[in-house]
């Protein structure tokens, strides 16, 4: 770590939202690609299970890797980067201490606001601490990093989840409009919600949000998906791209955060979404709600909802709908905001992963 390295405010905060954006993909992708596909063909591979035990692995470990994705973009050694994940897991959640067995068991992948914001401050002090440690670091950082850290995180954390319950009940409200209008608007919103901190299934299980709300919901969250790859095809890998839809386009949130405005073509894409949602009546669960494209989840459910289910006219319907009409809305709002009025330009989406 170069100790005299300083970052300003700015840069701070995008280094940091970098990083979760990238550990939360990089947990999420193995169940993205194979998830719901293992668990169909179950039936025929029963080992198949391996596959499905290790993606949920992969998901309870969410908060140690934002943890290393932190210390790698700071460039901290191998000591800070694992003192930084042990306590954006712990303050994250997902590892519960149960009495039966008399040991630790993870469940769930853990709030990501806490997480980001543990790992925010673990950087804070390490950059603050420097080389002040010296001989001492390898006691010194792990121990405080763990116990202060991401004790305060831990106990800061069931009051953090209150913001993701505050948005939830925006959205219930959303619920008691006119049908079209509730759909764009929960389409619009979810859009927003995939490339921020919050966790969009999360919000989507406390509100129970089911029937043509969770389509909407779905729907949403593709428009951002495929509309973030289009408009990054120019800048970005074509791997980069395809991961926005296949596994979450919160990959973009620091870009995001940066230039809001590079989402407005996915905004105004979501919106027709949601109309199609209402008309066509997509439905799905609050177990699918905020899964968008990812693991096929909101194509599949909206399948098992629609009448007489998985009819050729139902899946050539739902293909349009998840993957046709997403891609088309986008290429026709980006032209607008990139060649009529100007606002975006194709350098907006460029990441680094």
């Amino acid at each position: 770590m170069d100790t005299n390295k300083t970052y300003s405010a700015k840069e701070f905060t995008m280094t940091v939202l970098n990083a979760l954006a990238l550990g939360v993909v990089v947990t999420l992708i193995p169940g993205a690609i194979l998830g719901e596909l293992t668990k169909a063909l179950l039936p025929v591979f029963p080992q198949g299970q391996l596959i499905i035990q290790a993606t949920q692995v992969a998901n309870t470990m969410m908060g140690a890797i934002i943890g290393l994705m932190v210390g790698h973009f700071f460039k901290f050694t191998p000591i800070q980067a694992g003192a930084i994940a042990l306590a954006t897991v712990f303050a994250g959640g997902a590892p519960g201490f149960n009495p039966d067995v008399k040991g630790v068991v993870f469940a769930g992948t853990g709030d990501i606001i806490t997480m980001g914001v543990t790992a925010a401050v673990a950087a804070a002090f390490i950059l603050w601490i420097g080389d002040k440690a010296k001989a001492y670091s390898i006691i010194v950082i792990p121990t405080v990093t763990l116990v202060v850290i991401g004790g305060i995180g831990r106990l800061a954390q069931p009051y953090i989840v209150k913001i993701t319950t505050l948005i939830g009940q925006g959205v219930e409200f959303l619920l008691t409009l006119q049908p079209i209008i509730m759909c764009m608007l929960i389409a619009m919103t979810f859009c927003i919600l995939i490339v921020s901190p919050f966790t969009t299934v999360g919000i989507g299980l406390a509100i129970g949000l089911s029937g043509i709300g969770s389509g909407a919901a779905n729907l949403g969250i593709c428009a951002a998906g495929f509309g973030l790859a289009v408009a990054g095809l120019k800048v970005n890998s074509v791997g980069t791209c395809i991961a926005h839809f296949i596994g979450s386009p919160k990959m973009s949130m620091a870009n995001v955060i940066a230039k809001p405005k590079i989402l407005l073509p996915m905004l105004c894409s979501s919106a027709l979404l949601g109309v199609l949602a209402a008309v066509f009546s997509i439905q799905g669960t609050p177990a699918s709600a905020g899964f968008g494209f990812s693991g096929l989840v909101g194509p599949i459910y909206a399948l098992n909802l629609m009448e007489n289910g998985w009819t050729v006219g139902n899946i050539l319907l739902v293909a349009v709908i998840f993957v046709v009409a997403p891609i088309i809305f986008n290429i026709f709002f980006i032209h607008v905001f990139e060649k009529v009025v100007q606002w975006i330009q194709p350098e907006d989406y460029k990441l680094t992963v």
